[in-house]
């Protein structure tokens, strides 16, 4: 028998700092998330002003408090690609309690598509594998919003 070398390649996890501010949201450490509308309130001002659909991962700790917030993709006018993989990976990173996961609809509609509720299945069955709650998805559309807990989809 011959002597046999494994070798084994070392990920390095590299991460870049943004130096994109939102000043409306510097008080999101602070911020207990009670209700949809707290967390409305707290986002409007970043999702008001887009022109595309993007779809927004916040973080909470175990007191419901909002301890960071990534935009997970961004879209065209009518959808955008959101994978398990990529919401998880940062919510694991973020060593966070639970999630809620966010996005807009340009079109002033605030209905859940299809494709809405079905990723938002899929999200609620990687949370459960991996204990990862999801707290609620939002979807925001102008002035207004649509809850899935409130409207009894999750």
């Amino acid at each position: 028998m011959s002597d046999r070398t494994v070798r084994f390649k070392t990920l390095v996890w590299k991460f870049k700092d943004t130096k994109i501010e939102y000043p409306e949201l510097s008080e999101i450490p602070k911020k207990k998330i009670t209700s949809p509308q707290d967390f409305f309130e707290l986002f409007n001002p970043l999702m008001i002003e887009q022109p595309c659909e993007i779809f927004v991962l916040a973080w909470l700790s175990s007191f419901n408090r909002v301890i960071g917030f990534d935009i997970i993709s961004s879209g065209n006018l009518n959808s955008s690609i959101v994978h398990p993989r990529e919401v998880f990976r940062r919510a694991v990173v973020t060593n966070c309690a639970s999630i809620i996961l966010a996005h807009n609809h340009p079109s002033g509609n605030t209905d859940p598509s299809n494709e809405d509720i079905s990723i938002t299945k899929k999200l609620i069955e990687v949370g459960k594998i991996i204990d990862i709650p999801i707290f609620d998805h939002i979807i925001f559309a102008e002035n207004s919003y649509t809850s899935f807990v409130e409207r009894r989809l999750i």
